[in-house]
């Protein structure tokens, strides 16, 4: 069995992504009886869900996570939905700047997570690492490569179960924007680790509180 992580690319005038540091910190490690095998996407709609598409074909991994940066987040936040819809409020790494673009034309207008989401984070805080469940993973690239990933499972790989959890800052980035949160690599790393672990050992999730007033 093996476990595909994904990371990206810098973006946004930074010159690291604590979601590529922490993929290519498991890249190897073997967890649950699983290989764990980093995969690093650019910053780019459209070439970002390529890559995926292609590591999917290739490797068939049994579960996949999805990892990216969130600059205001202050914990590990497990994504539960992803829209079809690509809003963008900069322009990504290649340029483009789509507006109210459809991810997948055609395609439903959103997908849940596959991932046991609260059992993760129940097992995350209980390990002492800040976790949350996250109802929107925005409309930038991460929730394009969250939907692209989403449609390929429910349409190509309906035996791989997958989802995707955004990362805050690492302390050197938050050290140049102050106010926004940050949490050290290793935390993170424990993190992902944790939710490795748990998507692998177990299908179904738990009924536990984890909705949001606003």
């Amino acid at each position: 069995m093996h476990v595909l992580v994904t990371g990206f690319e810098p973006f946004g005038g930074e010159t690291i992504n604590p979601s590529w540091e922490v993929a290519r910190a498991l890249d190897g490690e073997a967890i649950a009886s699983a290989r764990v095998q980093a995969l690093r996407l650019p910053c780019r709609f459209g070439e970002a869900s390529r890559v995926l598409a292609e590591a999917l074909a290739a490797n068939s991994p049994e579960v996949v996570i999805g990892l990216g940066q969130a600059s205001r987040r202050h914990d590990v936040s497990v994504e539960r939905i992803a829209i079809n819809i690509d809003d963008a409020p900069m322009p990504d790494n290649g340029g483009d700047c789509p507006v109210d673009r459809p991810v997948v034309a055609g395609a439903p207008a959103a997908y849940f997570s596959s991932l046991p989401i609260k059992r993760i984070v129940a097992t995350l805080r209980a390990a002492g690492v800040p976790a949350s469940v996250s109802q929107t993973a925005g409309t930038f690239v991460c929730n394009h490569v969250f939907y692209s990933l989403a449609h390929l499972l429910a349409t190509r790989h309906p035996n791989t179960r997958g989802g995707f959890i955004h990362l805050p800052m690492l302390p050197m980035q938050a050290a140049a924007h102050p106010g926004l949160s940050s949490l050290s690599l290793d935390t993170m790393v424990a993190g992902i680790r944790g939710a490795v672990q748990v998507s692998l050992q177990t299908q179904g999730d738990w009924v536990l509180g984890g909705g949001a007033l606003e």
